[in-house]
């Protein structure tokens, strides 16, 4: 038998299986004294929760709460303004991943710099850059790089290979972002912009992309100092609905654990080679503005001093603004991110914000709460 790419996932989107966990479930949520609210951090859990009715499927007394979504939901304006600029500048390509196209700033998406003359590239592997970078030698190539613990160790390969090929005109614009630190932050921080006091989040289901790197250990500190269970779950919807049954048969033990529902690629240590390609040219940054969170203490990364060769926002800092850009007043993306809110709630829900014009950051992208809902929302 030929082997083809849905031989891997036909049986994680098995109807019968997904029936069947909903029948475990819902005996077993019997036992539960109380509702409760599981925070599915990613966005990609977000679209199989919507996408395959599984809101239906599940008895009244568990809710989901939807998480930061991805890194392109919550990158604040200001960050994105700094691409806009760079890539209007007459010696640069920009060079990023395919998501950020549509994401408005204050002054325009990348697709609309791209419109006015810009020369905007998106790649799905940052090595492109190398390609990109030899064939225009006068121009400077300004990789944007976005993502979670699971594409930092791309971008972390592709400074080695610059560095180690000796490649002049490749520089970096690093926005990589860490999901345990934003966690913590929905649980127990008081930030200008968010009261996270009054979280209403019980468990989390863990992004599994993120831990195949990062390893299950990050979240060790949730059932230990927070008393919230973690299940670090796949993204087909046999592999989320396992991992809420994880959860639930938790609270019914009253047993408080981390998890990994996902053992067929996730362990607890994660990928030690790339932790270390990692911390050879990247460090924490004290603060990172999360696009509807507000500051999140440790949460970003940047290259380190010694490298700033290689860092596009300290050679442009001169035309880079530092000033912080709220969304529209009338998004409510924090309230929905906390729980206090459900994306149909929001005034401009689906008329003034939609995937084709967003401007809130959980429509933002298509791995968003918002855009979720749009676009599976007839299924509830």
């Amino acid at each position: 038998m030929n082997l083809e790419l849905k031989n891997l996932y036909d049986n994680f989107r098995d109807a019968d299986t997904i029936k069947a966990y909903a029948k475990v479930i819902s005996n077993d949520a019997k036992g539960l004294n109380r509702d409760i609210n599981i925070m599915e951090v990613c966005g990609g859990h977000t679209h199989t929760i919507m996408k395959y009715g599984l809101l239906q499927l599940l008895p009244n007394n568990i809710n989901f709460i939807h998480g930061p979504g991805c890194p392109v939901c919550i990158m604040p304006k200001e960050r994105i303004d700094h691409a806009y600029i760079l890539a209007m500048q007459s010696d640069v390509i920009l060079v990023t991943l395919g998501d950020m196209i549509k994401v408005p700033s204050s002054r325009g998406s990348l697709q609309q710099a791209r419109a006015e003359g810009a020369d905007v590239r998106f790649v799905y592997s940052p090595l492109d850059c190398i390609k990109i970078a030899k064939d225009n030698p006068n121009k400077k190539i300004i990789f944007f790089a976005i993502g979670f613990e699971t594409t930092t160790p791309m971008s972390a390969v592709l400074i080695e290979q610059v560095i180690k090929l000796q490649i002049p005109n490749i520089l970096f614009h690093i926005n990589h972002v860490t999901v345990p630190e934003v966690m913590r932050e929905l649980i127990d921080s008081r930030d200008i912009h968010i009261d996270s006091y009054n979280n209403k989040i019980d468990a989390f289901l863990g992004p599994s992309h993120v831990s195949v790197i990062a390893g299950s250990k990050i979240y060790e500190e949730f059932p230990r100092k927070y008393n919230r269970p973690v299940v670090v779950s796949g993204f087909e919807p046999v592999d989320v609905m396992e991992g809420i049954s994880m959860i639930v048969k938790q609270f019914i033990q009253n047993r408080c654990e981390l998890e990994i529902q996902y053992k067929r690629v996730v362990d607890y240590d994660g990928n030690l080679k790339s932790q270390r390609i990692i911390n050879k040219y990247f460090e924490k940054v004290s603060l990172f503005r999360w696009r509807g969170l507000g500051n999140v203490p440790d949460s970003g990364l940047r290259l380190k001093d010694e490298f700033n060769k290689y860092n596009a926002e300290v050679i442009y800092k001169d035309i880079l603004p530092i000033s912080q850009i709220e969304d529209h007043k009338l998004c409510i993306c924090g309230d929905i991110l906390r729980g206090m809110a459900k994306p149909p709630e929001c005034t401009i829900f689906g008329t003034a914000c939609t995937p084709i014009n967003p401007i809130g950051s959980c429509m933002v992208s298509s791995e968003g709460a918002c855009s979720a809902y749009y676009k599976y929302g007839n299924l509830i």
